[in-house]
C-alpha cells in the first residue's frame, strides 16, 4: 500500500500544499512565502540543490520529506539535512514518517554520508517522542541562529 518515490515536476503543487499544511501544524502559516514556481525552480531546475520524496498510500498523496546535502567539516563528509517531514493526519500511525526517514537513512548509508539531521519545534512532543523512538538524539548544546529580512540586508550592506 505504501509507495515512496522521488518527486517529479508535476508534484510541485502537491509539495507546496504539504509545506502549507506543515506550516499550519507548526503554527507558522504566516511565514510561508514560497510559490509553486519556487518549488519548480529549486527542485527541478538545471542545478537542483534541494530534493523531495513523496509518499503515497494506496495511490493517494500521504506525505513528503524535503531534504538537501550539508557538510560537516569535523567529520570531513557530507550529510543530509531534512528540512521538512510531513504526513497527512489521516495517514499517521501507519509507519509513513518512519518509512520516509528510513529511505533517507539508506541514502546516507549508500552514499557514505556521515549523518541525517533535522530540527523540531520544542513544543512538538509527538514528533520528539517519535524521533527518540527511532534512536534519534536531541542536540541540546547548540543554538540555531538565523539572519533574515532587514537584519540580513543590513549585514550584506556592510563594507
Amino acid at each position: 500500500m505504501l509507495d515512496i518515490r522521488a518527486a517529479e515536476p508535476s508534484d510541485a503543487a502537491l509539495i507546496l500544499g504539504f509545506v502549507r499544511k506543515l506550516a499550519e501544524y507548526e503554527r507558522l502559516s504566516h511565514a510561508v512565502e514560497a510559490s509553486e514556481a519556487d518549488i519548480v525552480r529549486d527542485l527541478f531546475g538545471p542545478n537542483p540543490r534541494v530534493f523531495c520524496d513523496i509518499a503515497r498510500w494506496g495511490g493517494a498523496p500521504a506525505g513528503f520529506a524535503l531534504w538537501f546535502y550539508n557538510y560537516s567539516t569535523f567529520r570531513g563528509r557530507h550529510g543530509l539535512y531534512l528540512e521538512d517531514l510531513f504526513v497527512e493526519p489521516a495517514y499517521r500511525g501507519r509507519g509513513i514518517g518512519k518509512a520516509l526517514l528510513t529511505r533517507l537513512a539508506r541514502r546516507c548509508e549508500a552514499e557514505g554520508l556521515s549523518r541525517l539531521e533535522w530540527m523540531v519545534l520544542d513544543w512538538n512532543r509527538p514528533s520528539i517522542d517519535f524521533y527518540k523512538s527511532i534512536g534519534a538524539a536531541a542536540v541540546d548544546d547548540w543554538t540555531v541562529f538565523r539572519l533574515t529580512g532587514d537584519a540580513l540586508r543590513k549585514l550584506a550592506e556592510q563594507p
